[in-house]
């Protein structure tokens, strides 16, 4: 399995009152995770966009383990924990600097036409040279 690990430096913007890192910056950093994932790849969804498509996330769960601190680093580790014909499911780790892990997640994303939302399957994708799924199961 094919994994990226990205590492974060938790801001004071980022933790709320009791000065744990908020719920909400958990979602942002699985972005930031998935794209460093996405590029380490090899692809391109600026190229994607362009070309007339989106990626929009259909589903996000999170669970939480142990409270992250200002001034701590937190580190992403996200791989693909699954592939179909449409739909693609991120796996996440974050990670104290210790290893502890602060909270898991997954992410389900799917990728449709930018006009209409419709879904696009990931041949169609690759026909047009925009997306290597193989290089994806390879990684599994």
């Amino acid at each position: 399995m094919f994994t990226n690990t990205k590492e974060i430096e938790i801001r004071y913007a980022e933790t709320d009152q009791m000065g744990v890192v908020y719920h909400a910056n958990y979602v942002i950093w699985l972005e930031v995770g998935r794209t460093a994932l996405i590029e380490e790849l090899g692809f391109s969804f600026v190229e994607v966009e362009n070309a007339g498509y989106v990626s929009p996330v259909m589903n996000v769960n999170i669970h939480y383990k142990a409270a992250l601190r200002y001034g701590e680093k937190a580190f992403v580790k996200t791989w693909v924990q699954s592939q179909d014909r449409l739909r693609t499911v991120y796996a996440y780790e974050i990670l104290h600097e210790d290893g502890t892990v602060a909270a898991t997640a997954t992410s389900e994303h799917i990728i449709v036409k930018k006009e209409n939302f419709r879904p696009v399957s990931f041949k169609k994708l690759m026909r047009h040279g925009l997306i290597n799924t193989l290089k994806l199961r390879k990684t599994q």
